[in-house]
């Protein structure tokens, strides 16, 4: 079942959209804690869940934090039912760091006790093109921590906002134990989604890179690019981020409404990563970019933006889209965090202040992530 095809299934509702594990007759189940979403306006609440039982490959984890995700919010509200539509109830949560409790008998890389991680996938087909080269986040046939078809339980998948998850070992990420575990969660979304593109399109020390928007993408992405050792900096729209820009790892900060600032950048950018999700002129962007630049988005504005084309054919300059990265990226990353110590700026919440939180995050009111402390959903 294709990507598209699997969403459609999933908002439909069915117990059968896809089929089970020939050893799922007999796989035990195991209740839950976990907060969830009955409908697009009804907000989080407690609930139980059935979570599957080990099977040989696969690693419990309790889970400690779970970062949240603006698209979290996109997700349970229904925000997004063109393309990825809700089926309800909801649990959601794929930035996930926790504590290993049990493993089936053929895991190998996990025991009890060690620190794992869970990010936005949880399984894929393993033979496509894609997955061969390492790049699980393009698999035709991959299948995302929550609403999406599950085909051990039927139904869909359920994500972080609770006490527990089942992985198979191979989506299971170590975490570097130096790290704040309150802090890593985020990774798992935010960090890869910045760090993976900045990979790809080469920054390395002595690279001049450009952070567009500086939010929970946009502060991870200037954290990367300085312990890269790039020469970051900040585009703008708010006087007002410039200290803290700074206190992040970047070298300049460019208001983006002054044009006597922008002209003074103008085609000498090697990258730019834009990380935000609303209507902006992207031209003003690419033509801040040198010969053979790429601009890369990781926001996901509404509404087409509009490209003019000379501004990219007269320099080679290049326009790009990245998602996250495939697993052994991720862990690339994770332990890049690890040596450089690197985590989210993050405001830790319980989870009976998700929904408070969600609303704080439509009004961007936090700096720069929640994350929530899932001791919490022991009271409930």
């Amino acid at each position: 079942m294709d990507n598209a095809k699997a969403y459609s299934a999933a908002s439909a509702g069915s117990t059968t959209i896809a089929p089970r594990d020939v050893q799922d007759e007999v796989r035990p189940t195991y209740k839950a804690k976990a907060y969830s979403a009955a409908s697009a306006t009804s907000g989080l609440a407690s609930t139980t869940i059935e979570r599957r039982g080990l099977l040989d490959h696969d690693v419990q984890i309790e889970i400690l934090f779970c970062g949240i995700c603006h698209s979290d919010l996109h997700q349970v509200r229904n925000e997004w039912k063109d393309v990825m539509p809700t089926a309800y109830p909801c649990v959601p949560g794929h930035e996930i760091v926790g504590r290993v409790t049990k493993v089936g008998s053929a895991v190998t890389k996990f025991k009890p006790g060690d620190l794992a991680a869970v990010g936005c996938m949880v399984d894929s087909d393993g033979t496509c093109p894609e997955c061969k080269a390492g790049l699980e986040q393009f698999c035709p046939n991959f299948v995302l921590t929550y609403n999406f078809p599950d085909k051990h339980l039927g139904g869909v998948t359920y994500g972080g906002y609770s006490d527990s998850i089942v992985v198979t070992e191979k989506f299971v990420l170590r975490v570097p134990s130096n790290l704040d575990l309150a802090g890593a969660a985020p990774l798992l979304c935010a960090g890869i989604t910045t760090y993976s593109p900045m990979r790809h399109w080469g920054v390395t020390k002595g690279k001049k890179v450009g952070v567009v928007g500086l939010g929970g993408l946009g502060h991870m992405a200037v954290k990367f690019a300085h312990a890269l050792g790039a020469h970051a900096v900040v585009f703008t729209t708010s006087p007002s981020k410039k200290e803290d820009a700074l206190r992040l790892g970047a070298d300049e900060v460019v208001i983006s409404r002054d044009a006597n600032e922008m002209a003074k950048h103008a085609g000498s950018f090697d990258f730019i990563l834009d990380a935000v999700a609303a209507e902006h002129d992207i031209n003003a962007f690419i033509n801040m970019l040198a010969r053979d630049g790429n601009l890369t988005m990781v926001g996901a504005p509404d509404k087409p933006l509009a490209v003019g084309v000379f501004g990219l054919l007269f320099r080679r300059r290049s326009f790009s889209g990245s998602i996250i990265g495939g697993l052994a990226e991720t862990q690339e990353m994770l332990d890049f965090c690890g040596k450089n110590n690197i985590t989210s700026d993050v405001e830790v919440i319980p989870i009976q202040k998700v929904n408070e939180a969600y609303d704080r995050l439509v009004k961007s009111d936090v700096k720069y992530r929640f994350s929530i402390d899932m001791a919490s959903l022991k009271s409930e």
